[in-house]
């Protein structure tokens, strides 16, 4: 057959890609495991045990649809946040939703305002419904609030991408400086408030939640602290009517009942949540010294990864990088220019830890050769 069934011209014109090369994908390519997988910001202590128990009593629940109303999941989160249920959605991932929210907003050829380099997937999303994107640079390794805000209404954007904590630094701002972003926009400018780090931030970095406003979105998950990246479970809250328009386009069984149920038990043991927090603030820590130790420059984070500044360019930070890589240690870098110089090592185990602080010196050192 010479004939095919068309693509969209939108679709014809995007280039075949992902926005991420997983470690499955390097494993294949390589043919051995990985050593340490400490480049995707999951979380390696794991869910907690009660967790744990409670995807093994899903099993047996498996052949039903999960509700497709996600209601005891959405009434534990609203009890969670203070705030009802109408004001939460529940998607598979903040990525599944962040693709509702272009599909529900942006237009083709309509204009989307985002920092450069900052989560490539919301890009993704844009490039797949047609949109416009315009890139503002990082100032001082943060997303710039005030070069946001100028974008934003210079160009009548329709949407803005903030991520705080920031993906891929770890950086970022206070508050009242996020609230500043808020206030600052047009009220037909919708802001996707990314906050997938947001339990591992100091408490002074997450603005009160108000759910009375219908241009700000605030997105949480539970693939981070909570240990469930493999899950799919994320949320976004917000304003009832915005939060409504969901149910236009979603999927409604589209979290699945293991997925639900873990969450719910992740978020009753708070317990166990605290003490992941504990051990990625001494992970951090430790990856800081580690670099410290190998004349590089760690950048303070409040995420469960560190950027590390290998003092060099791009080209330089690559290499160490592909050498790790090259001895089973998982790592990723920045990609966009002036955040090229770093890697990015997610906290992992002791033993993860113990590798990368053994492996990085004959790294370094072929690298300076």
């Amino acid at each position: 057959m010479s004939a095919r069934p068309a693509l969209t011209p939108l679709a014809a014109s995007l280039p075949a890609t992902v926005p991420f090369v997983g470690p499955e994908a390097l494993e294949r390519q390589s043919g051995k495991p990985f050593r340490a997988r400490i480049g995707a910001n999951e979380s390696g202590f794991g869910p907690s045990p009660k967790v744990k128990a409670a995807i093994a009593a899903a099993a047996d629940h498996v052949w039903k649809y999960a509700d497709p109303e996600n209601f005891e999941l959405k009434a534990a989160l609203a009890q969670h946040h203070g705030v009802k249920a109408e004001n939460i959605v529940v998607g598979e991932g903040i990525d599944g939703l962040l693709g509702l929210i272009v599909r529900l907003y942006l237009s083709e050829g309509q204009t989307v305002v985002t920092s450069l380099g900052g989560y490539p997937t919301f890009n993704f999303h844009v490039a797949g419904f047609g949109g416009r994107l315009v890139t503002v640079p990082y100032r001082n390794d943060r997303e710039d609030i005030d070069a946001l805000l100028e974008a934003a209404k210079r160009e009548n954007a329709k949407l803005v991408y903030f991520a705080n904590p920031d993906n891929p630094m770890g950086t970022w701002w206070e508050a009242a400086d996020v609230q500043r972003l808020i206030d600052g926009l047009p009220e037909t400018t919708l802001l996707v408030l990314d906050e997938a780090y947001g339990e591992t931030a100091p408490a002074s970095a997450i603005p009160a939640l108000d759910v009375s406003r219908p241009n700000v979105l605030r997105m949480r998950t539970f693939s981070k602290a909570y240990g469930l990246a493999g899950l799919r479970c994320g949320y976004a809250i917000g304003e009832a009517e915005t939060i409504s328009s969901f149910d236009k386009v979603r999927n409604h069984f589209g979290v699945n009942r293991v997925a639900i149920s873990a969450a719910l038990a992740a978020l009753e043991d708070q317990t166990y949540l605290r003490s992941v927090i504990e051990q990625v603030a001494a992970g951090r820590a430790r990856i800081s010294a580690i670099a410290a130790a190998n004349g590089l420059s760690a950048i303070p984070s409040a995420t469960n990864f560190v950027a590390v500044d290998c003092g060099g360019d791009g080209a330089f930070a690559l290499k160490i990088m592909q050498g790790l890589v090259a001895r089973g240690l998982f790592v990723r870098k920045p990609m966009a220019p002036g955040l090229d110089r770093c890697i990015r090592v997610s906290v992992g185990t002791d033993a993860d830890m113990d590798l990368f602080e053994a492996e990085l010196p004959q790294v370094l050192a072929e690298a300076r050769a």
